[in-house]
């Protein structure tokens, strides 16, 4: 802890000095030699004997100079003399960054790094990095500390895999992001900038603010401010200050416009308009150094006027037993009422809950001057707990406090990385959102702003769709307007899980009013360089959306699908949910299924029970492995039965394996229709007969309708479903739930049947034409094969005109019955029946097989090359005697099968092989 806390601490002050260096801040160059030099400006003076007295003492100078001169003994002269010169620098910075350089006088000065001299030293690397180009920026800092952390995180996140939780002290370097520079744009012009324009109309501040998203139609609700210094915006979860300091830019464009004068203005803009709350101290340090960076751009003599930002770095305080009694006994009991006495608790892990401690005490200004007033410089030990009571105090100042904006990047952390600790607090605290840290920050984020304040962030787009966090949206959207999104897609933090920006009101009006929403992605699972998203944001007009957030309770679950129109919308009030129709239903996870599942080829068949009907352990005993719905790959109607399952005396391993869950057992061996939870982009319906148990990932539709289950399976298999779906779950997940609230209109009157019911028996058709098809009865150029024609390729010319035929049949059906649905859903001018030959999924269908980003000429090769392929797989299958060309299907599949077995399974013995009858396919023309 001390290694790291001191390296920490150097990189820091290293940072802050060659940064200071490159922007000309410092009066004598301390990290970075003159031009031509190869030692730091301030040793090279020292070595011409020329020292800043205001910097270096007279005892240092002296010091310095004999190890220079020679006069004192040392090994490294130069070393040790620009370290007394380093050290003198930092202490002399204290009074003017204090936040920054402590006061240096202890083990951390022993401890700076020997060699900073060399080639090789730290100081030399990082000059060669942060050149004078790097550093126009101050975000440059921010990005250094993230880099410096990143070991730490893969370290973390590896953890993690092993099922190790994230302390308090690793939350930093868990969670930390440097969001790019654009998107602190986005959320600082549309909030900052969004109220002064609202408040001025008349401004120019629009014209610099290059991100900002304009309102569909003018605003009567709006927070009223008469001046900038009223403004107090908050980043409650600060980091390197990125969100802040682009603030402060553009709060120092509000305030010029005003006429204030220029060097006023950094500091009423750290005074009175920027505050951040942190739970790292070294982040926060940064941040601070970032804000003062800023005001010394504006102000040449800013850091003489020693103002210390509002960066509030939150530390744990504890008391030790009997000691808040004695402070009490002394200062007198009316000031602590029960809520002040349990809030001095509430600080007890400030590290592992940063800024979501909503502290219990409130208007605490008259307390703090009281407190303050008193002075326990004489009591050593109660002076130490006063110390404490004030840090409290501080701490509580900053969270207790409204803010007009609240803008910020949280922490992400889902509830499997969270310590126990913090996993009880947010159960605690926040019942709505526990689910992951950023949602917890979105709830306390809505809390900070005062009424028609503005607050936003960065963060996953789960919370705008999945069931876990319906409770919070519901919340958030009866209580306040949410009026911009930008839903970003995969990119902005690398190979993420997509991203979302957004921002709220804190109110809401019963006018109409509408959002501007930008989708900024085509496709779900493309990375993308934060670059070319940027300009597909300011492309005006692309992916724009105006949306009346009202509208999102009307669905099921309130998600926020902004792209919805008013017929859409319609359908969900009038529609009846599905799950009235049938009953959707998740099923087992079995824990470990290496153990407990096999592909059914690698079984015997004679353990198979392909037709067990019930669940009764009487009849499940008797056989050992049992059909399994694993879910599987995007196929529609039928197929993907492939795997098996260990259910023998009615699953009694698994059942008593730790970690399986059997979830609805009573549905197990009934026919059904059934998709797969996690899918690759649109729902793939199918149907199941009676023998399967189905899995977590293999959820499925239940009814004793013959005729609604065949209706259900049409519809949800139609373009309508599709649609609906991206509204339900956007994602790449399809949970039982969502399927549960798919809306049917009118029992789905006016979809036939047979179409559906002939779509099942073309792709059952096409799956059983495949070896992996426990159905599969013989290959399929051998069933085409005319013995008046010996030529493979002819052979196969038939068979190809044989599946063509049927993706043309099937691609004609999914077309009625889409037909049929749009017509049933009154959606005839929203969609269109056409389906493309690319959605046909038949394994005979090569633009569907091989995907559409291959060309059709190759598709078609790679068609050809399989199917003979499969055919050889075939030929040695007869002759190890697992097919026979004499008699369909498995001959010999179980272990021990012998020659008798085959010959009991061929009805005539003259079919036996020799040398006067080869098999007719091997004398083919190849």
């Amino acid at each position: 802890q001390v290694i790291e806390e001191v390296a920490y601490t150097w990189f820091n002050r290293f940072t802050a000095l060659l940064y200071m260096d490159n922007n000309g801040f410092n009066d004598v160059q301390v990290i970075k030699p003159l031009e031509g030099n190869t030692r730091p400006e301030i040793l090279s003076n020292a070595i011409s004997g020329i020292f800043d007295n205001d910097i270096v003492s007279e005892n240092t100078q002296n010091i310095v100079s004999a190890l220079l001169s020679g006069r004192s003994p040392s090994n490294a002269p130069e070393n040790e003399g620009y370290r007394l010169l380093l050290v003198s620098v930092c202490n002399n910075l204290h009074f003017k960054m204090p936040f920054l350089f402590e006061r240096i006088a202890d083990y951390t000065e022993l401890l700076m790094p020997d060699d900073l001299l060399s080639n090789s030293s730290i100081l030399v690397k990082m000059r060669d990095i942060i050149t004078k180009d790097n550093c126009q920026d101050v975000e440059v800092i921010g990005w250094l500390y993230q880099y410096y952390i990143s070991d730490k995180k893969e370290d973390i996140f590896a953890g993690l895999k092993k099922n190790i939780k994230i302390t308090p002290n690793n939350i930093p370097a868990a969670t930390q992001l440097f969001t790019p520079n654009w998107i602190v744009k986005y959320l600082v012009e549309n909030s900052i900038g969004r109220l002064w324009i609202l408040n001025n109309p008349n401004s120019n501040l629009i014209k610099k603010m290059k991100y900002y998203i304009h309102p569909k139609n003018s605003e009567n609700v709006f927070l009223k401010i008469n001046s900038p210094e009223e403004i107090k915006i908050c980043d409650p979860a600060c980091g390197s200050g990125h969100m802040l300091t682009y603030s402060f830019d553009l709060l120092y464009s509000i305030y010029k416009e005003e006429g204030y004068p220029e060097d006023n203005i950094p500091i009423l803009i750290l005074k009175n308009n920027l505050y951040g709350i942190e739970l790292d101290k070294r982040a926060g340090q940064l941040s601070a150094f970032a804000l003062s960076m800023k005001a010394r751009e504006k102000d040449r003599n800013f850091l003489k006027k020693l103002i210390k930002p509002n960066i509030c770095i939150l530390e744990n305080v504890k008391y030790e037993n009997n000691e808040i009694d004695e402070y009490v006994n002394e200062i007198g009991r009316d000031l602590f009422t029960n809520n002040f006495q349990t809030t001095l608790k509430q600080f007890e892990e400030s590290n592992n809950f940063g800024s979501l401690i909503i502290p219990i005490l409130e208007n605490v200004d008259e307390i703090i001057e009281s407190i303050k007033l008193i002075n326990f410089s004489s009591n050593m030990f109660l002076n130490a707990t006063h110390l404490k009571v004030l840090k409290i105090l501080d701490q509580v100042d900053y969270l207790n406090q409204k803010y007009h904006i609240v803008i910020t990047n949280p922490p992400y952390m889902g509830r499997k990385g969270m310590n126990n600790s913090l996993s009880v607090f947010a159960r605690d605290n926040y019942p709505d959102s526990k689910s992951d840290l950023f949602a917890m920050f979105m709830e306390r984020c809505s809390k900070l702003v005062i009424k028609n304040g503005i607050w936003g962030m960065i963060n996953l787009p789960s919370w705008m769709f999945l069931s876990s966090f319906e409770n919070l949206r519901i919340k958030l959207l009866k209580e306040q307007n949410l009026f911009s999104i930008l839903q970003i897609g995969r990119g902005i933090f690398g190979s993420d899980f997509g991203t979302t920006a957004f921002l709220f009101r804190n109110s809401k009006s019963l006018l109409e009013e509408f959002g501007v929403a930008r989708k900024l992605f085509e496709n779900h699972v493309e990375v993308r360089k934060v670059e070319k998203i940027e300009k597909l944001f300011l492309k005006e007009n692309y992916n724009k959306f105006y949306f009346n957030s009202n509208i999102f309770q009307n669905i099921p679950g309130s998600p926020i699908c902004y792209w919805l129109g008013k017929e859409w919308i319609s359908i969900f009030k009038i529609g009846t949910p599905l799950k009235e129709l049938g009953v959707p239903r998740q099923g087992m996870a079995t824990s470990d299924n290496d153990k407990f599942l096999r592909l059914w080829w690698e079984i015997e068949t004679k353990k198979f029970n392909r037709n067990c009907t019930s669940c009764d352990e009487s009849i499940t005993s008797c056989q050992k492995w049992f059909p399994y719905n694993k879910g599987g790959k995007f196929r529609k109607w039928f197929g993907n039965c492939e795997y098996v399952v260990n259910w023998e005396r009615d699953g009694v391993e698994i059942k008593n394996y730790s970690g399986s869950v059997i979830r609805n057992k009573n549905y197990y061996f009934k026919n059904c229709i059934s998709w797969s939870k996690i899918s690759s982009g649109n729902l793939a319906m199918r149907f199941f007969p009676e023998g399967f148990i189905f899995d977590v990932a293999g959820c499925c539709i239940f009814t004793n309708d013959a005729d609604k289950q065949i209706k259900i399976l049409g519809f949800s298999n139609s373009k309508v479903a599709k649609e609906i779906l991206k509204s339900i779950s956007p994602t790449l997940n399809y949970e039982v739930g969502h399927i549960a609230s798919l809306p049917i209109i009118n029992n789905l009157e006016g979809i036939s049947n047979e179409n559906i019911i002939k779509a099942i028996e073309l792709t059952k058709e096409d799956w059983n034409e495949m070896e992996i098809s426990w159905d599969f009865k013989n290959n399929s150029l051998v069933n085409q094969i005319d013995y008046s024609k010996s030529n493979l390729k002819e052979i196969f010319k038939i068979l190809r005109q044989k599946w063509e035929h049927r993706n043309t049949n099937l691609k004609s059906l999914e077309e009625k019955i889409n037909h049929e649905v749009i017509t049933a859903y009154k959606l005839e001018n929203e969609l269109k029946k056409e389906v493309e030959i690319k959605e046909v999924s038949l394994n005979s269908n090569p633009i569907f097989r091989y995907g559409d980003k291959v060309s059709i000429e190759n598709a078609e090769n790679n068609l050809l090359q399989d199917t003979l392929k499969e055919l050889i797989s075939y030929s040695v299958g007869c002759i190890f005697g697992r097919y026979s060309l004499d008699e369909p299907g498995l001959i010999l599949a179980n272990e021990g099968d012998t020659l008798k077995d085959y010959l009991n399974k061929i009805p005539d013995p003259k079919f036996m092989p020799d040398e006067d009858n080869i098999i007719p396919i091997l004398e083919l023309d190849w």
